[in-house]
């Protein structure tokens, strides 16, 4: 058996269109749970939410397409998503307030 690192993906995602104020952060989080991912959902100052995720390829893969199945992402209008250089930053997933 190996104990080489599983290979790390991280990503940044934002949407834009009615996704505060509407359950959306709290759907994330929801998802996440369901998956080995880490990072954070943060609703930023112009309206849009930001999701940093963090996790093997796969996971992270799996996560962000039960995103786009939640009922709540019909509210999106625009997806801008990158990938992040760098291991793995955070310990769990969370709602992010700042």
């Amino acid at each position: 058996m190996s104990d080489a690192p599983l290979p790390t993906a991280s990503v940044r995602l934002r949407v834009e269109g009615h996704v505060q104020g509407v359950g959306f952060r709290y759907s994330t989080l929801d998802v996440a749970r369901q998956f080995r991912v880490t990072g954070y959902v943060m609703n930023l100052p112009d309206g849009a939410v930001e999701i940093v995720a963090e996790g093997t390829p796969s996971e992270v893969a799996a996560f962000l397409a039960a995103l786009r199945r939640m009922p709540v992402y019909r509210n999106v209008t625009r997806e801008l998503l990158c990938e992040e250089a760098g291991g793995p930053r955070h310990a769990n997933f969370r709602i992010r307030f700042s």
